[in-house]
């Protein structure tokens, strides 16, 4: 993936949960006349939401904001995983991330 992952993620996280740009807009709060347009312009790329708008998305697609930010599709998929874990799963994952480094 080359420059800005954001419309790529953005388009991936609202068909995973198989809503409409239109519907995704108005959920976040946008005008129900420009939803639409507005989602559909950040899908394509031709604007970039702000980081509020972005966190507004991310929650509503259930996705860690961090998720939108990942080059590759892997990254996205642990990124993903990753916010789903408790503390502890989390601190148990970076105590074996570590050792596995090391070997």
């Amino acid at each position: 993936m080359h420059n800005n992952p954001i419309p790529e993620r953005l388009k991936q996280a609202r068909n995973k949960i198989g809503i409409s740009q239109r519907e995704l807009g108005i959920r976040i709060g946008m005008d129900e006349s420009s939803a639409s347009g507005r989602m559909n312009h950040y899908e394509k790329g031709r604007h970039v939401p702000d980081i509020q708008t972005l966190k507004k998305m991310a929650d509503e697609l259930k996705v860690p904001l961090n998720y939108f930010f990942c080059e590759d599709a892997q990254s996205a998929e642990l990124a993903i995983l990753v916010a789903s874990l408790t503390a502890e799963q989390k601190t148990n994952l970076i105590d074996a991330l570590t050792r596995f480094k090391a070997e």
